[in-house]
């Protein structure tokens, strides 16, 4: 009865929508809150298994390319058939090592970037402009430099501790004022507390010298100092930041909503940041002990398996997980070939691609205060 009566009004008043019109074509947006590119869950899935295919033929290319170029025989008969060569050498303990922190890094990088971005709802977030590599690298400095720490597993936990506390600083920092925190202030945050750690940390390096040879190779990130010593030693706390990582996922979506919103569905939005930041500090203070820190990985991969996939972080945690990587990898084999027989740092790979990128993001994506 109502219905007929809506009807009857509508018809009387001549707004009546026209039943026999087709329904307006769904449009599948990128924008945040969309579906991605890949609206569907078998699309999503099979293209993670084609991401994932091609991050294992980049793995095999950065074990194979270089300054001196290996088969596929070559790198097989290493195990099967290990006489002790140089070419085994090469690649059992330098081409391999160097491949297997290439993927390892790249994921902790990738996973830290979403995590960072979902809990403090900032666009531009990433474990380097909040502060959490420069803390890393001036605590893995000063356990160089006091402590005479050589071995990853050495200063790993000052690399951590200087993540901790320099997250904690720059969170607190940006939560200034009546209004809390907000994207920008915490950019501007990170990015001054960045450059505080990044002076303290010049300054110790340039009154040793035997510190300064140390760290003049990693400052710009590189995976030439992975070892097949190194390596292993940071697979334990990577893995532990991504299954906790992986644990975060949905109360991630839910906090994505609003810190309101998120307490009224029973959400405890203290634990869920409480809990990224300790995934941040195990992924971003092990990738930057063991490879540098290497920027712009984790404000990039985030956004591009976001256009993908969308905002779902139970899709946009593996996304990125195996993206990063593959980008890293990349770059790292485009560093061996373009300044050959030197080498081009990762790093500053990674920094010539991610700049024009993060430039476009600052430029194109209207972000809130900006």
């Amino acid at each position: 009865m109502a219905e007929r009566t809506a009807d009857l009004t509508a018809d009387r008043h001549g707004t009546r929508p026209d039943r026999s019109a087709p329904p307006p074509a769904r449009t599948r947006t990128t924008r945040a809150g969309g579906p991605g590119l890949l609206g569907s869950t078998a699309a999503r899935s099979l293209g993670l298994v084609v991401a994932l295919v091609f991050l294992a033929g980049v793995a095999v290319a950065s074990v194979l390319i270089g300054y001196q170029r290996f088969t596929l025989e070559e790198a097989h008969l290493a195990y099967a058939g290990y006489t002790g060569s140089d070419t085994d050498l090469v690649i059992r303990h330098l081409r391999v090592p160097r491949t297997l922190a290439g993927l390892l890094v790249g994921a902790a990088l990738g996973v830290a970037g979403v995590l960072v971005q979902g809990v403090t709802r900032n666009p531009l977030g990433d474990p380097g402009l909040l502060g959490i590599n420069a803390g890393a690298a001036l605590a893995a400095v000063l356990a160089i430099s006091v402590f005479g720490a050589t071995a990853l597993i050495s200063y790993v936990g000052f690399a951590f501790l200087g993540a901790a506390l320099a997250a904690c600083v720059v969170y607190t920092v940006g939560s200034m004022g009546p209004d809390g925190s907000s994207p920008v202030k915490l950019a501007l945050a990170g990015a001054a507390i960045s450059a505080l750690l990044g002076s303290l940390t010049s300054a110790i390096v340039l009154q040793d010298r035997a510190t300064l040879d140390e760290y003049r190779f990693w400052v710009v990130g590189s995976l030439v100092g992975a070892d097949s010593t190194s390596v292993p030693q940071a697979v334990p706390f990577l893995v532990a930041g991504l299954v906790l990582a992986l644990a975060l996922v949905r109360p991630l979506n839910v906090v994505a909503l609003g810190d309101d919103l998120a307490r009224s569905l029973g959400t405890r939005v203290w634990l869920v940041r409480a809990g990224s930041a300790v995934a941040v500090v195990l992924l971003a203070g092990t990738a930057t002990a063991l490879a540098g820190p290497i920027g712009f990985v984790g404000v990039a991969v985030p956004h591009i398996a976001r256009v993908l996939v969308g905002p779902d972080h139970r899709w946009l945690l593996p996304w990125s997980a195996v993206l990063a990587p593959l980008l890293l990898l990349v770059a790292d084999i485009v560093g061996r070939l373009v300044v050959r027989p030197e080498e081009l740092q990762v790093g500053i790979v990674t920094a010539l691609i991610g700049a024009p990128f993060f430039i476009l993001l600052v430029r194109r994506r209207k972000v809130a205060g900006l």
